[in-house]
Order: C-alpha cells, then sequence, then structure tokens
C-alpha cells in the first residue's frame, strides 16, 4: 500500500484540496491533473502538496502534438514548467489524432517532431515526458501511438531522464506482446509511470469513460505487477480510473473503495 497512488481523475469531480488531504492522511501519492492544478493556481496547488507532504507521481496531460505547431510546442512547454512547480517528476503525453487532411503515419511523424522538440527542455527542467500508448480504439480521435514497443521506439533516440513511458494495463492488456515490451522497458530504464484501470465490457457509448474498479474486468493485475516489478521497478502505481457512475460518488468514497480494491487484487 505504500506504493498507492490515486490519481485525481478517478474522482474527477473531488475538490483538489480535499484529494490531497485524504491522500495526505493514509500515506498515498497523487496523480494530480492540468486543469484543477491551473483552477487552483500552479503555485497555490505546490504549496498545497507541500504543506500536507504529499508526493506528486505525475502530471496529466500535455501532448496532442500530432501537429507540431508553435503552439502546440508552447503548451507543452507550459506544461513541463507545472510540472516542475508542483514537483511531479513525470508529465504525462497523449499525443493526440490523426489531423485533418492526414494520415496516422504523417500523424506519427508530428510526435516525432514534437519530441525532439521538447525533450531537451524536459530535461532541463528535471521532469520526464512519459509518452502513454492508448488502446487502438482512441488511435483515430485521441491518440495515434498504440502499443508499448512503439512508445519505447519513439523514446529511444533520448535521456531516458527526458522521455519514458507509461505502463498501463487498460490500454495494454490486450497486446500479446506487451510483456517482452514491459522488459525491455525495465532494461531501458524507461518506465516513468505504472497506472491500473480494469478493463469491462460492455463499453459504454462513446468508449472513454469505460474503465472499471480494479478486480471488476478481466485484465490480471497481479501478473503486471509482478512483471514491472520484475524489471526493478519499484516507484509508485497509479490507479486512474476514467468512469461516469465513479465519477457521480462523493470523492471520498471512491477513494477509499479505491485503496481498498488496489489492496484487495495486489495483494
Amino acid at each position: 500500500m505504500e506504493r498507492f497512488s490515486f490519481n485525481h481523475a478517478t474522482a474527477k469531480f473531488w475538490d483538489q484540496r480535499e484529494a490531497v488531504e485524504a491522500c495526505a492522511r493514509t500515506g498515498s501519492g497523487i496523480g494530480l491533473w492540468r486543469e484543477p492544478v491551473q483552477e487552483m493556481g500552479v503555485e497555490a496547488s505546490a504549496k498545497l502538496v507541500e504543506d500536507f507532504g504529499v508526493a506528486v507521481t505525475s502530471l496529466c496531460r500535455a501532448g496532442f502534438f500530432t501537429d507540431p505547431t508553435e503552439a502546440a510546442l508552447e503548451d507543452n512547454r507550459k506544461a513541463i514548467d507545472e510540472a516542475a512547480a508542483i514537483g511531479a517528476p513525470t508529465l504525462v503525453l497523449v499525443s493526440g489524432p490523426i489531423q485533418p487532411g492526414g494520415t496516422i503515419d504523417s500523424a506519427r511523424e508530428g510526435v516525432k517532431t514534437a519530441l525532439a522538440e521538447l525533450a531537451p527542455y524536459a530535461l532541463e527542467q528535471g521532469v520526464t515526458l512519459a509518452i502513454e500508448p492508448l488502446h487502438p480504439m482512441f488511435a483515430s480521435d485521441r491518440c495515434v501511438v498504440t502499443t508499448l514497443k512503439e512508445s519505447l521506439d519513439l523514446a529511444a533516440p533520448f535521456d531516458p531522464a527526458a522521455v519514458g513511458v507509461v505502463v498501463d494495463t487498460y490500454h495494454l492488456w490486450w497486446d500479446p506482446e506487451v510483456w517482452n515490451g514491459i522488459e525491455r522497458a525495465g532494461a531501458e530504464g524507461r518506465i516513468a509511470s505504472f497506472q491500473l484501470a480494469d478493463w469491462v465490457t460492455p463499453l459504454p457509448a462513446g468508449v472513454l469513460t469505460g474503465r472499471g474498479q480494479l478486480g471488476d474486468g478481466c485484465i490480471e493485475m497481479r501478473r503486471y505487477l509482478d512483471a514491472v516489478d520484475a524489471t526493478g521497478f519499484d516507484g509508485p502505481i497509479e490507479v486512474e480510473l476514467f468512469n461516469d457512475a465513479l465519477w457521480a460518488r462523493p470523492g471520498a468514497e471512491v477513494f477509499e473503495e479505491t485503496r481498498a480494491a488496489f489492496e484487495r487484487v495486489l495483494t
């Protein structure tokens, strides 16, 4: 349980201060999101986690740079600054969609261009850019990077301190090559974030909010923990659930349920 981190998106509408206080009471880490951090103010958010002694395990999210315009790159630099300010070692990147008139290949080239521009700045600021591969159902409108291997290949030209990857069970469970990918990620020192969510069907309309509570679906959580631990990674484990039913409930209740589910499926 000392590795448990509560991603704030699991209780999306819970006040950020209350979420941080709950994590402080239980010795948990927290994954923060840019929108609530900006709403409170970056300096105020940094002071909040510092005052309560809560470790920020990641900041979500940046990316969306398949068309790497200067505006897109500048927003990502801002996100890097925000991560550094709140003490988040990792900034999660969701790469973005296929651009109008473009192809999945041209979008992926845009990701390469953006990483080359941003990696040196991230390294200067002490923040690791964590490329998150998303399930292929999101490839057209949200993330053209769909496998752990692809994420690792994109990260390969850069210092692991600058660019790593996210191992997220929800997005990777279907891939028979994922175990090789986890082993490679560990050997290359590229595991920047380890996130858990379960896969339940049927998926809701729009599919984005289909993440299930740990233990409610088909993913072998313990197998993933063992595989990641075997690489030598001993960092935090975030639970990040996008789920309308959870979001409709009180945040404190969801927090306690999530901690209990984490303990149940991983021990």
